[in-house]
């Protein structure tokens, strides 16, 4: 597929995801978030992919939006349509993606750079990145659904500091918060996210990872545990006679690698997905 601001390449069943404006820092625009939508949807519809790895080319993953417009970036007309983020339809895009999604962030990621892997699974950074919530210190408030997912990676508490201070800090705290999972040297940071990627793809049921992938996120805005007990009982009802679960099992007790026959989407139970709609409602 060709995209205007962003690279793809298949590496077996990993989709490798490049964003191309390196002249810019690859800072976000309108034909990133095209480019993304169009990456996911692709990548849900396609059996054969079943890990997604983002990263950035050049020296930056993702310099936040761009600023091309200068202090009228952010500005809306009041008579325009009610205004949605772009930022938060994209990461509501990746929040309802069913496969895992990993980011590999090779340099800077601030603003909606940071914001934009909040709902990704797993974030590995080099060991030199500075990341950076910086709203607060562009006069404007937090993009990408980040007041709910931002919490809930690292807490509430290092949450407000970063977005209150809108301060840049350096990889060691992002590695203490949370934010990251490791840290690695620029030559070894896609080679180990890209390995992660493959120990997903290779070792496991597609439709087990889907499935846990979306129970994992949906029962963090759950009001009692009952709730993922019910959908857990029904997805071990329904999924528990497929021939990925006796595959499973029987390789184990064989102790042999799995040869899981199950693809996503085409095998999905059919509750899934068990969440109704959530539409977007403006507020007055």
């Amino acid at each position: 597929m060709t995209y205007s601001v962003i690279e793809t390449e298949r590496d077996g069943s990993v989709l490798l995801v490049r964003l191309n404006r390196p002249e810019r820092l690859n800072a976000y625009n309108l034909e990133m978030y095209d480019d993304l939508l169009r990456v996911y949807d692709e990548a849900d519809a396609d059996d054969g992919v079943r890990v997604v790895v983002v990263t950035g080319n050049g020296r930056a993953f993702c310099a936040g939006a761009d600023l091309e417009k200068a202090g009228a970036t952010f500005a809306r007309d009041p008579g325009d349509e009610p205004h949605r983020d772009s930022g938060g339809m994209l990461n509501l895009r990746t929040y309802e993606f069913s496969k895992p999604v990993i980011a590999a962030i090779n340099g800077p990621a601030v603003g909606v750079g940071a914001t934009m892997t909040l709902p990704m699974d797993i974030r590995l950074a080099v060991d030199t990145v500075k990341m950076g919530f910086v709203f607060a210190r562009r006069g404007i408030v937090a993009d990408g659904c980040a007041s709910w997912f931002l919490p809930r990676v690292v807490g509430i508490s290092k949450a407000l500091e970063w977005t209150m201070s809108g301060r840049v800090f350096g990889a060691a705290e992002a590695l203490e918060a949370g934010l990251v999972r490791s840290l690695h040297p620029a030559d070894e940071l896609l080679p180990a996210a890209m390995e992660l990627a493959r120990e997903i793809a290779e070792n496991t049921s597609a439709i087990s990872v889907t499935m846990n992938r979306q129970l994992m996120w949906r029962m963090l805005g759950a009001d009692h545990p009952m709730a993922a007990h019910e959908v857990e009982s029904r997805a071990l009802g329904v999924i528990g006679g497929t021939p990925d679960a006796k595959e499973g099992v029987e390789s184990f007790l064989e102790k042999r690698p799995a040869r899981y026959p199950g693809k996503v989407p085409a095998d999905l139970p059919d509750f899934y997905p068990w969440w109704p709609d959530r539409q977007f409602r403006a507020l007055p």
